[in-house]
């Protein structure tokens, strides 16, 4: 994940939001976590797909606040000066330790936000490359595992409405539990076991369905890969008999489009879910995962 440098600038953001805290009640939350137009407990999420699980479990109780724009990088997001100055106004903020640095810094500076820090329930590993994938959603039982524990959490902070998380939380564990066994089933006969990609972000998926990730960058969708990590890669697609090369909706397909001119692949696209957009293959996450599924099939050779 490449990170701008940001440590001059977030000491200046920060002071900003301290000020900004100390003049008033924020327009998004009010002083007990309340969004102002709707008077419910607000619940602040990372990324999107922490976002879907709060939207999810939350039902019609909470309102959920993504921090991180549609069609934004997650990777690199910068939080503005207001939404720092609201994280301890927030019922919960969920988040993943790790995964954007923006977030963990603010967090840091703001002891009084109640964070809930996914890593724990996502049994995180290594990469490939030796830094933790954070790419956890990418199985749906990791992804399952999270929702429950986000549910326990959610009840345990608002009581009143526990009944309600537990619930939705089972219809949603029930859902990304019979994703799970499409891809099981969808995948088991494919003939061609080694997945390219553009970064390494399907190690999760690939070690749950029975593939190598070959991945032409590290964890960051912006790492340059080196002449010789091309060879490489060039070589394996070759020798594997790799016909398909994976780009993904937020990253430039260039480094893919040229490594499968030089070996004859065709290139497709394999989205790692980190955001939705109006370029998506669907509408929400199983959506997306459902077309995921669907291009691997074909790109793998999956009778």
């Amino acid at each position: 994940m490449s990170r701008r440098p940001r440590r001059t600038a977030l000491a200046s953001v920060l002071a900003t939001a301290v000020a900004a805290s100390l003049v008033g009640v924020s327009a998004c939350t009010g002083p007990s976590g309340e969004t102002e137009s709707t008077g419910k407990p607000a619940v602040m999420a990372a990324f999107y797909p922490l976002e879907y699980l709060a939207t999810r479990i939350a039902g019609d109780d909470l309102v959920v606040i993504p921090l991180t724009k549609p069609g934004a990088e997650p990777h690199d997001v910068e939080l503005t000066p207001r939404t720092i100055a609201d994280l301890p106004k927030a019922l919960l903020v969920v988040y993943a330790k790790g995964f954007q640095p923006a977030v963990d810094d603010a967090l840091a500076a703001q002891p009084a936000t109640a964070p809930f820090d996914v890593t724990q329930a996502a049994r995180l590993t290594p990469s490939s490359s030796g830094t933790t994938d954070p790419h956890f959603w990418l199985d749906p039982v990791r992804y399952a595992d999270v929702a429950t524990a986000l549910a326990a959490r959610l009840a345990s902070v608002d009581p009143a409405h526990a009944a309600g998380y537990t619930s939705r939380a089972r219809v949603l564990v029930a859902e990304l539990t019979a994703l799970n066994g499409q891809w099981l089933t969808g995948t088991r006969t494919c003939q061609i076991k080694d997945l390219v990609t553009s970064h390494a972000a399907f190690g999760y998926l690939t070690a749950a369905y029975g593939f190598t990730q070959v991945p032409i960058a590290g964890v960051s969708p912006d790492a340059e890969p080196s002449a010789a990590d091309l060879a490489r890669v060039a070589d394996l697609v070759r020798s594997a008999g790799v016909t398909t090369i994976y780009t993904e909706p937020l990253v430039d397909p260039k480094l893919a489009a040229t490594l499968a001119s030089s070996t004859g692949a065709t290139v497709a696209t394999l989205d790692p879910v980190e955001g939705i957009t109006s370029t998506s293959a669907g509408t929400d996450y199983l959506a997306v995962m459902t077309a995921n599924l669907a291009a691997v099939r074909a790109g793998q050779r999956c009778p």
